[in-house]
């Protein structure tokens, strides 16, 4: 498993965001950006990018106050991180975007505001301060995998099947996946956590070529 480092980059343009990313030890496939949970870039993150770097994905997370997160917050922050991959030799339709719990919702929005070369999603905590699903999905312009439980609630269930076809109406590919019963974090079914895990690599496979 390879490590994790974090850096304060500076721009020349005076805009600075602290990172932490993990690097591939063999081929560099393209690059993803992580948005972190409202807890931060907790070991979990750190362990997550570190797991995809192990596929040949330089990932990196950028350091946001998950508790007062804005729209152009997050697309400000993004771009930033997309230019630092940029200078570390990613091409633009090798860039793409993951997030889960309040980072799933932030991939979204991010997904339907740049265009990119595919985005994923792992649940989906709503953010006073973001969009709702459901009012964004339609308006993709990236490639874009959900996946979403619903803790065992039928209006949860409804809330997925509702964000399918929003995202369905979209212009650019769309898959949204719901895993009845498990939560939005997906950590108390190992299954349905393993099959999104493989759905996510099959995602960037597919789509960052």
């Amino acid at each position: 498993m390879t490590s994790t480092s974090t850096v304060d980059y500076q721009r020349t343009d005076g805009a600075a965001l602290r990172l932490t990313f993990s690097e591939p030890e063999g081929a560099l496939r393209g690059g993803l950006v992580v948005l972190h949970e409202v807890d931060g870039v907790t070991d979990g993150v750190k362990l997550l990018l570190a797991s995809l770097a192990t596929e040949g994905w330089l990932t990196v997370t950028p350091h946001l106050d998950g508790r007062r997160l804005t729209q152009q917050d997050l697309l400000d922050a993004t771009d930033i991180t997309l230019a630092w991959l940029v200078e570390r030799g990613v091409q633009g339709d090798l860039l793409g975007v993951m997030g889960f719990d309040l980072g799933g919702s932030a991939a979204l929005v991010v997904a339907s505001h740049r265009r990119l070369g595919a985005a994923v999603s792992v649940g989906g905590q709503q953010a006073a301060e973001l969009p709702t699903l459901v009012e964004i999905a339609g308006k993709l312009t990236s490639p874009w995998l959900g996946m979403y439980g619903d803790a065992g609630d039928e209006a949860g269930g409804a809330e997925v099947e509702r964000l399918r076809d929003a995202a369905a109406s979209a212009k650019v590919a769309t898959n949204v996946v719901h895993y009845p019963g498990a939560n939005h974090r997906f950590d108390a079914d190992p299954g349905a956590a393993a099959e999104a895990w493989q759905r996510t690599l099959n995602w960037f496979d597919a789509h960052l070529r």
